[in-house]
């Protein structure tokens, strides 16, 4: 057992009490914490403030860092980063009044020095297994390096791939967004908040924050409830019932109500309704923005609204610190409120030992030997091979061949450590990022390199140049796509086509000849169709982060067959967007050869590649799709599929799950995805997948948010995609 450090060595002092953190309950703790704070100590605990400004975002508030957190008026910091920062301001803290030690928090979204796939990368992968075990190795590097606090996992269910966030998530579908919340949730938390090789996890953004107007970053939303409920609620939900410590609120209004401020949001349905027990913090200066949204008069206002609403913690704006207290004394804000914010954070200061001992994450060896070290860049490898999604494969001309001895590599993007890094990766150590170019190199392949296109300006440049090098070698790789810093927070776009002379220099090269392997690397869905018409494969590669060149090598030449799916669709059209699978029947249906449908006239509805869409160097056949009465409570029916491995490889098949109820009280989708197994086999195996049909499965919100299971006939959907699936149909009986 670890030794614990207690109160009575001197490390936290409350008046002439001297009390043992570690074994009085953590009620009658910080009931006697409490007892012994002032109004304006009470008020601290609710400040953050950052150390960096602009490092996340501006800092307007400029506060004298060190002297507020001495005097117990700040209760947390963000962008302190390094055990030596960290336990400098931990020291401060202890030289409080009352000693109240800070929670330290940091946005840790795909990895802390080793760089992991982005989220959405690592959601391809439908390996709930892996993505729990690369959240669990962002939290062991953030916390030996004296971090407690993440601001991971965003959550946010997006059908609009112009707004660049959607890097973050976990793509576009809430049954499969919620499996995800819960692995990244127990990856980061584990089972003790105490322990130093976990972390706290904060679910954002609450809530909608991925369905902004036009997909315009920080851009209002609106919908129904209904909507809401179905699509967008039930990723936070699950993540709050897996045990998320705090949750973040979101920029955004919902239901007119900016989410900062919502009653509704943060009091009635996240306390009242799911019996959250944790804090909420806001939004990176959202409180003062409660002005700009003209829902707030003043600042001083916004702090009355943002408190009374349920908003816990305030980030970098200083509307607590300076109005609150004035708040209070003004009958505006009861006591009692304040109360309950504060307690709700010293509790998770408890949870996490810090009254044990304030610097129990500051061990300098322990962050030498976790950083960087082999076990955490071998997960980072195994999740990067687990996202890369094969699109194309023409011709079979994947994997590459033993006799290929020489590769014509183009495009800058292979050499690129800061863009494999991928966006919000800032602690990322760029210097141990392996490119494909080092990966080629280390496989002692002969590498004729090119640039083709110019990064800055996505210019075609030395075209005979990128000509001579694939005429010099047996097969081309070239990577086209974005720059990191083309998705992520702030980068919405109007537009998501790839460069135009990108796709040119795909087809130039398709002229020689020889075959042409895309690797597409990007941040979210992009369109890509004339490149797509001239490669004979294509992949989409992402950001893959430390392992980048390794795993995409491992997957080209087949030393891992790949097993990845789209998490969204990818649109054929800009104008397509919003976008997504669980399109409704409408009164219309959306039909190719009849007009006044829902259609264009200019383009068709059929996506580029559709939710689930993803190959394998392997074949797999669905056969003897069933469906039998469920044998046990709460299982309505028992669905069953033989999938055999037709093809010449071992490999992964991620089988997919989809419902539709054919008449309800609602309209409802065509089709929603409702289960998800990741089987291996052998070439020649046969493997009997089966999916429990229980309420989940069948059930809906109706538009007051009462969730429903209506009797009735039901169509089940087995396939490796969206748009290949076999159906059977079972009645549910009331």
């Amino acid at each position: 057992m670890k030794k614990l450090l207690t109160l009575t060595l001197g490390l936290c002092t409350f008046g002439i009490m001297n009390i043992s953190a570690q074994i009085m309950p953590k009620d009658k703790f910080v009931n006697n914490l409490m007892k012994q704070m002032t109004l304006d100590e009470k008020i601290g605990q609710l400040a953050q403030c950052t150390f960096r400004g602009n490092f996340t975002g501006p800092d307007g508030a400029n506060l004298p860092k060190e002297e507020y957190v001495k005097q117990g008026k700040i209760g947390s910091m963000l962008n302190v980063i390094g055990i030596k920062d960290i336990r400098r301001f931990q020291e401060l803290a202890l030289q409080s009044r009352l000693r109240i030690p800070l929670i330290f928090g940091l946005d840790v979204i795909h990895g802390y020095r080793t760089g992991f796939p982005i989220p959405l990368a690592e959601a391809a992968s439908f390996d709930l297994e892996m993505i729990e075990e690369a959240a669990r190795y962002n939290a062991l590097e953030s916390a030996a390096d004296g971090l407690n606090w993440v601001f991971a996992p965003m959550v946010d269910i997006s059908w609009d791939a112009r707004w660049g966030r959607v890097m973050e998530g976990a793509g576009e579908d809430p049954y499969y967004g919620s499996r995800v919340a819960e692995a990244r949730i127990h990856g980061l938390q584990g089972n003790n908040l105490a322990d130093t090789a976990t972390v706290m996890a904060c679910v954002k953004h609450f809530a909608g924050y991925g369905a902004p107007i036009a997909g315009k970053e920080y851009n209002s939303v609106d919908m129904s409830l209904g909507q809401f409920a179905n699509f967008y609620m039930p990723t936070y939900q699950a993540a709050i019932k897996a045990g998320a410590a705090t949750v973040m609120s979101a920029f955004n209004d919902f239901n007119n109500i900016p989410c900062t401020a919502s009653d509704f949001l943060l009091n009635q349905l996240l306390r009242e309704k799911w019996g959250f027990k944790g804090f909420v913090v806001s939004d990176y200066n959202s409180v003062e923005e409660l002005v700009n949204h003209r829902y707030a008069a003043d600042k001083k206002d916004a702090a009355a609204k943002a408190l009374n609403a349920g908003l816990d913690m305030e980030m970098v704006s200083t509307c607590y610190l300076t109005y609150l207290k004035e708040l209070i004394q003004e009958g505006k804000v009861k006591e009692s409120v304040l109360n309950n914010a504060v307690r709700r954070i010293l509790e998770k200061k408890y949870e996490l030992g810090l009254f044990e001992d304030p610097f129990r994450y500051c061990n300098p060896a322990r962050s030498t030997r976790v950083l960087n070290a082999p076990e955490v860049r071998n997960a980072s490898l195994r999740m990067a091979e687990r996202s890369i999604v094969l699109l194309e494969n023409k011709g079979s001309v994947l994997p590459v061949t033993p006799q290929v001895k020489s590769v014509a590599l183009i495009g800058g993007l292979t050499k690129s450590r800061d863009d494999m890094a991928g966006a919000w990766a800032a602690i990322t150590d760029r210097s141990k990022i392996v490119t494909l170019h080092d990966a080629l190199l280390q496989q002692g392949l002969a590498v004729n390199y090119a640039d083709g296109y110019d990064l800055k300006t996505n210019r075609m440049t030395g075209l005979q140049e990128a000509l001579q090098a694939a005429n010099a070698s047996d097969i081309i790789i070239v990577a086209i796509g974005e720059k990191a810093n083309q998705s992520g927070e702030k980068t919405s776009k109007v537009d998501i086509s790839l460069p135009e002379e990108q796709q040119m220099l795909v087809a130039e090269l398709k002229k020689t000849g020889k075959p042409v392997i895309a690797l597409v690397m990007c941040g979210r869905p992009v369109i890509f169709n004339q490149a797509k018409k001239h490669a004979d494969a294509v992949l989409c590669t992402w950001w893959l982060g430390s392992e980048a060149g390794n795993a995409i090598y491992n997957v080209l030449w087949g030393k891992y067959n790949p097993s990845a799916k789209l998490p969204m669709t990818f649109p054929a059209h800009v104008g397509q967007i919003p976008i997504h699978y669980q399109q409704k029947s409408s009164g219309r249906p959306t039909s190719l050869k009849q007009a006044y449908t829902a259609s264009y006239i200019d383009s068709s509805t059929e996506p580029a590649y559709y939710f689930g869409h993803g190959l394998s160097y392997t074949t797999f056949g669905y056969s003897d799709l069933d469906v039998k009465p469920g044998k046990t409570r709460g299982t309505h029916a028992l669905v069953s599929v033989k999938v055999t491995n037709q093809g010449q490889y071992a490999g992964e098949e991620i089988v997919q799950l989809y419902v539709q109820d054919k008449t309800a009280s609602v309209t409802r989708p065509i089709k929603e995805l409702k289960g998800i197994r990741k089987i291996k086999l052998e070439t020649g195996e046969s493997q009997t997948v089966t999916f429990s049909i229980t309420d989940e499965a069948v059930g809906f919100y109706d538009n007051d948010m009462n969730y429903k299971v209506e009797p009735g006939d039901f169509i089940f959907m087995v396939g490796g995609s969206s748009n290949n699936l076999q159906q059977i149909t079972f009645t549910l009986k009331g």
